[in-house]
């Protein structure tokens, strides 16, 4: 049986639309960026934040001490209309202690090839490509006073 998944947006004024999920959360998107992202800047959000979810999920099953993950996405987009994606690069940043560089690109490709819906449709249309480093030593973040 297929999931079904809703969303809808409502205009708020100028290019500025309210996006509702059925979970009840809310996204602002406007084409002037005054009021949120792009739309196309919230697929990339989206892309990163997918394949996160997964990279983490499975560097904990493998019980890496992952400590924080940023994943930076850049899309490039061709001039003509529409303008899609031409390429999509993904860079991950792995921050904990004696994280194996071997189980973070394990990880990354289960994302890819296994677990990541986004990735798996986007792919199929543009070439996506990925980078990781580890970092360990050094604070994820720095607490505040």
């Amino acid at each position: 049986m297929a999931t079904e998944l809703t969303a809808s947006v409502t205009l708020q004024g100028g290019m500025h639309f309210v996006g509702n999920v059925a979970s009840g959360y809310q996204i602002d998107m406007d084409a002037s960026r005054m009021a949120g992202p792009l739309p196309m800047e919230t697929l990339l959000l989206s892309l990163a934040g997918c394949t996160a979810m997964d990279v983490v999920a499975i560097l904990r099953k493998q019980r890496q001490l992952v400590e924080n993950l940023d994943v930076h996405v850049r899309g490039f987009r061709r001039d003509e209309h529409p303008a899609v994606f031409t390429s999509i690069q993904l860079e991950y940043v792995v921050h904990g202690l004696d994280v194996e560089p071997a189980a973070v690109e394990h990880a990354i490709a289960l994302s890819r090839e296994r677990y990541c819906p986004i990735w798996a449709m986007l792919g199929a249309s543009v070439p996506i490509t990925s980078v990781f480093r580890v970092v360990s030593g050094e604070l994820a973040f720095v607490p505040m006073d």
